[in-house]
């Protein structure tokens, strides 16, 4: 009987966790989610996530099973998201922006029993799986194409569901990594790590509420998506809307006025296409009252711009998909234009030298961190595990900088660093001078060697409409940086280009502009 009840004690189900509160709270009848078919309340997602659960069982899906979600952002998300972490068995989103070849390898290296994709994600999906490889295939949508329909699975099975009694260090689900070191690597997470987030981020830093109605660009499948849009509403009754196309300024800017917004979650890429246009509204035309970003570092400029538009600040934070979410982050009130303000509370950081000593105020070295949220693993790559999860430690490969108040600065990751005369050079902070200057949209900056074959920054610069891409710009736009910053770090080169080239997430790819250079 001990024995029974100390199990008991234990049991932990983060969906039925994330579900229940808002039923027990009687948010039954509000509405969780709106996406392009309409509002669905927290009612609806326990009836759906119930017959998802069954829909496994039907599919003979045992306990710790892996189910592939290659899912646009639709209510069909958190369904099969909650659902199977009901059923015992392990959701792996995948990346909806992926090549056919990540898909075949995500499905092999996580071996998936089955795969759950929206109809014009299918034939991608399919591509380089082979017939005879091929898991059970469910397809979100209106047509099947020859294989199992969701909504007509989900219409024959039972509204009731006895969840399977997991604990909170049982597997929940995995993330992959985008793949910039390499091919992608499955991030095991636990039960407790959803709502961890919540606790020790949402709750405290962002205030969120039942009140509020948040929107995430960044999707679903990523962890910062995963926090912003489901967990983070769910955790406290609030509303997620779902955007299921890409998200381009106009429509973005039509969602956030149309749907009443209060928290936009966002990356720098995003907010600086937004400023770009003319549809942004101003104060008191909107009902945002707290802007998020992660991803890549926020230059303080674009952060001016925006709080001068719209009369609201941005939060720039850092999170990973090893840690779920973010764990350094600015606060209201308490905003340090160009850093990514300080540690979240729960979580404790280190920054370390080549010879993982740990630097002092104003030294760079890369930064590692310590909390409940970490992941348990790469699934199957142990070199790359032991690398990375030290003990209780978490590299980042991020490279920072912390003043004497425990404010960190990023400067780029591990190998964006340059070293100029001997001195290292944040590609960050060229890049934050250069966008300051009315003429340029974006910029990236990496090294290239001189004639001499020592490095040297050089900068790719998307400049706004109406500026002529010309040398005598690219004198100007160097004079500027070279004001603005000490005269060593004013980039040797200008090369415009139309696009710079990023990860579904928004995040600059380098590493094409120095293969390409």
């Amino acid at each position: 009987m001990a024995d029974q009840a100390l199990a008991e004690s234990n049991t932990y189900n983060a969906a039925e966790d994330l579900i229940g509160r808002n039923l027990a709270a009687g948010r039954g009848d509000k509405t969780a989610f709106i996406d392009a078919s309409g509002a669905h309340t927290f009612g609806d997602v326990e009836r759906g996530t119930n017959r998802f659960a069954h829909v496994l069982g039907t599919m003979g899906l045992s306990r710790e099973a892996r189910v592939l979600l290659v899912l646009d952002d639709t209510v069909d998300f958190p369904i099969c998201f909650l659902g199977a972490m009901k059923a015992g068995v392990v959701s792996v989103p995948a990346n909806t922006r992926s090549t056919a070849r990540d898909y075949a390898y995500i499905a092999a290296d996580c071996r998936a029993e089955a795969i759950i994709v929206s109809e014009a994600l299918l034939s991608v999906v399919l591509e380089e799986i082979t017939p005879a490889d091929r898991p059970r295939i469910v397809v979100s949508g209106a047509d099947a194409h020859g294989h199992a329909l969701l909504a007509e699975l989900l219409a024959v099975e039972p509204e009731e569901f006895k969840t399977v009694a997991t604990t909170r260090d049982d597997m929940c689900f995995w993330l992959y990594t985008s793949g910039t070191t390499g091919g992608p690597k499955g991030v095991v997470h636990l039960h407790s790590h959803l709502i961890d987030t919540a606790d020790l981020y949402a709750r405290p830093v962002l205030g969120i509420n039942e009140t509020d109605i948040v929107y995430s660009a960044a999707k679903l499948f990523f962890a910062y998506g995963l926090g912003n849009a489901l967990t983070f509403p769910m955790a406290v009754g609030a509303t997620a809307v779902l955007l299921d196309e890409p998200p381009v300024p106009n429509v973005v800017v039509d969602l956030l006025r149309r749907e009443q917004v209060t928290i936009f979650y966002g990356v720098p890429t995003l907010y600086g296409m937004i400023l770009a246009g003319d549809d942004l509204p101003g104060p008191g035309e909107h009902a945002i009252r707290l802007c998020v970003s992660a991803g890549e570092a926020l230059p303080p400029d674009l952060l001016r711009r925006w709080r001068e538009r719209t009369g609201t600040d941005i939060l720039d934070g850092i999170g990973t998909t090893e840690m779920l979410h973010i764990f350094i982050s600015n606060r209201l009130g308490e905003v340090h234009p160009g850093t990514t303000g300080r540690a979240v509370d729960g979580y404790e950081l280190r920054l370390l030298d080549d010879e993982n000593n740990e630097v002092g105020p104003g030294e760079i070295g890369v930064l590692e961190v310590s909390g409940p949220t970490s992941g348990l693993m790469y699934w199957n790559q142990r070199a790359k595990t032991k690398d990375t999860f030290r003990g209780p430690w978490t590299r980042t490969g991020d490279k920072y900088t912390r003043d004497e108040n425990g404010i960190f600065t990023y400067c780029g990751r591990n190998d964006d660093m340059l070293k100029v005369g001997g001195i290292y050079v944040s590609p960050f902070e060229v890049e934050a001078a250069l966008v300051s200057h009315e003429a340029v949209l974006e910029a990236a900056v990496v090294g290239q060697l001189d004639q001499d074959e020592l490095v040297k920054p050089k900068a790719f610069v998307v400049l706004n409409q109406g500026v002529e891409a010309s040398e005598a710009t690219a004198a100007m736009l160097r004079d500027f940086v070279k004001n603005d910053l000490a005269a060593y770090k004013y980039p040797r080169w200008i090369e415009f280009l139309e696009d710079l080239p990023k990860t579904a997430t928004g995040k600059i790819q380098r590493f094409k502009l120095r293969d390409d250079g």
